[in-house]
């Protein structure tokens, strides 16, 4: 079998306008970058405003483990499955970021037969959205600390300074730093911290504004320090709003790929799903709902972080109601989550199976609490065996799920055709009654503890002082209202990474919280996540090279 990489390097690519003629899009409401990639024009996004849109499907999976979900695959062969079908259908996702890439996780277009092509440009640097996010999130760093250098009008407290640099690569020697060292023109010295890009605000920002306006008007709620009574600076306060929008311009613009099939596929911003709201932006969603009669999207890793924050982040901000949820499994990920090691999961194994499937269950509560019809679908491996699917079959339908087999990496979107059916079928015949985990108006801290307890299976929530006294300090500010986002760990329902299945009746300790004035949500940190990676001791960037040729080798 090729590797994901070759079987795209060998892909016929059709022209990108070819594509986007297929759903109605002429050249001159494109910006090309090049023969296979593009950019939605303001106008055309304003001339397709009010046209009815179509049924939103979203995929989201377990959590993750080293065997493997391929939500992502999924998303996309669903994708091409719905065209084989003859359904009108456009893929919507996030982008992948650089950290990733040349670390452990990999890139993010898909896998096998089920990916976005060209696979090497939007693994690397794509269309320039992450360095417009980047250069836009280290402006104002730059001019909040040249008004302290320029006489402090502000009168900012520097020991209170809470924007950080940001960088698009996993570097854990810049989390915490000193700058202002050297000379007296050189600055003041103050400690300084860096996360990665797709842990900016900047970038929750960029994908949830409607348009230029609202970009405008969330940059400059930015809270980017305290002055020394304690009041929020913000970047409309220091006058960074402007130059800001004028570097995110054109990264505003959602961009229009396609996959293996030529299906096409909306590809814009990149929120990490463990630390900031990890849904593809909201112009890209709304643009495909436009477009075609079905938009189908993913959220980023678990139910318990992704789809948890599309619908109480992304949907409460937007008004987005999706019609049905795929949530993906694999065979394999449930043995591991039933205490199976990875060397052993090929063979059968149907104790570990019924002691790993709780977390699939889990899951699959957490996505009837609101109200949205569920589909399971297993993606499927060689070394499944017919004893093990079917229990897991009956398992999801005994729960009120539909069900069906995925073998989109083998087969491309012919192989994700009963999956496509399924979800068909449950768009017509099963109604969505989409709500929301929480209201507007709950406290802060009963928000936080109604996700732990709800969506994780916590028993209580423990609250370090310092992030008792900052929700406090926030419901002051005016931000009791906004919806909370929980920084938390992928591969555990709880926060603590080693549990491994459905833990319950265990303590969810927060450390701290902050608020995304902009993005109009409140961070809140569990655990020991971080929002600056570091790379392992065998990076995925050893492997990555480029041929004489031009032609780049090792991406994954």
């Amino acid at each position: 079998m090729k590797s994901d990489i070759e079987i795209a390097q060998a892909a016929s690519l059709n022209k990108i306008t070819e594509v986007a003629a297929g759903i109605g899009v002429t050249e001159d409401d494109l910006e090309l970058y090049g023969k296979y990639k593009a950019k939605f024009t303001e106008e055309f996004l304003r001339k397709i405003e009010s046209n009815k849109e179509g049924k939103l499907i979203l995929v989201t999976a377990i959590n993750p483990t080293p065997a493997g979900e391929g939500k992502t695959t999924t998303t996309v062969g669903l994708g091409q499955a719905f065209g084989k079908l003859g359904k009108k259908a456009i893929i919507a996702l996030r982008e992948p970021s650089l950290g990733p890439c040349f670390g452990i996780k990999g890139g993010a277009a898909g896998g096998g037969y089920a990916q976005v092509v060209p696979m090497e440009e939007l693994n690397l640097h794509f269309t320039g959205d992450f360095h417009a996010i980047t250069s836009a999130n280290n402006l104002l760093a730059a001019l909040l600390d040249n008004h302290i250098q320029q006489g402090n009008e502000l009168q900012i407290d520097t020991r209170n300074i809470v924007w950080k640099r940001c960088l698009d690569m996993n570097d854990r020697s810049l989390r915490n730093i000193v700058v202002g060292l050297g000379a007296k023109t050189d600055g003041f010295v103050r400690e300084d911290h860096f996360v990665i890009t797709v842990a900016s605000e900047i970038m929750a920002i960029l994908c949830l504004s409607k348009d230029l306006n609202d970009l405008k008007e969330r940059l400059a709620k930015i809270v980017v320090a305290y002055d020394y009574s304690g009041k929020p600076v913000t970047a409309g306060d220091i006058k960074a709003v402007g130059a800001m929008a004028a570097l995110l311009k054109d990264a505003l613009k959602p961009n229009l790929i396609q996959t293996l099939e030529h299906t096409p596929a909306l590809v814009h911003g990149g929120p990490f799903a463990n630390i900031a709201h990890g849904c593809n932006s909201v112009r890209a969603t709304k643009a495909a709902l436009k477009m075609a009669d079905y938009c189908i999207t993913e959220a980023g890793f678990g139910a318990d972080l992704g789809a948890e924050k599309f619908f109480d982040i992304k949907c409460r901000q937007t008004g987005l109601k999706p019609d049905a949820v795929v949530l993906v499994a694999t065979i394999r990920a449930l043995k591991y989550n039933g205490g199976v090691s990875k060397d052993k999961l090929n063979a059968e194994n149907l104790d570990a199976l019924k002691a790993g499937i709780v977390n699939l269950e889990k899951h699959i509560e957490n996505l009837q609490k609101y109200g949205v019809p569920v589909v399971v679908t297993l993606n499927a491996f060689v070394t499944d065996t017919e004893a093990e699917t079917s229990f897991v079959e009956k398992f999801c339908k005994d729960r009120g799920c539909e069900f069906a087999l995925s073998k989109v990496w083998e087969k491309g979107g012919e192989g994700g055709i009963d999956l496509a059916k399924k979800v068909l079928e449950t768009l017509e015949t099963k109604k969505s009654d989409f709500k929301l985990l929480y209201p507007d108006e709950m406290p802060l801290k009963e928000k936080v503890e109604t996700i732990a307890k709800e969506i994780y299976g916590a028993a209580s929530v423990s609250f370090a002082p310092a992030a008792l006294k900052q929700l406090a300090k926030i419901t002051e500010m005016g931000f009791g209202n906004l919806p909370v986002c929980m920084a938390k760990n992928q591969y555990s329902l709880s926060d603590d990474p080693t549990k491994l299945g459905r833990p319950e009746g265990f303590e969810m300790s927060v450390r701290e919280v902050y608020v995304s004035a902009g993005a109009g949500f409140v961070v809140v940190l569990t655990g020991a996540v971080v929002t600056m990676p570091g790379l392992s001791k065998t990076p995925a960037a050893y492997g990555i090279d480029v041929t004489e040729d031009g032609k780049i080798t090792g991406l994954f």
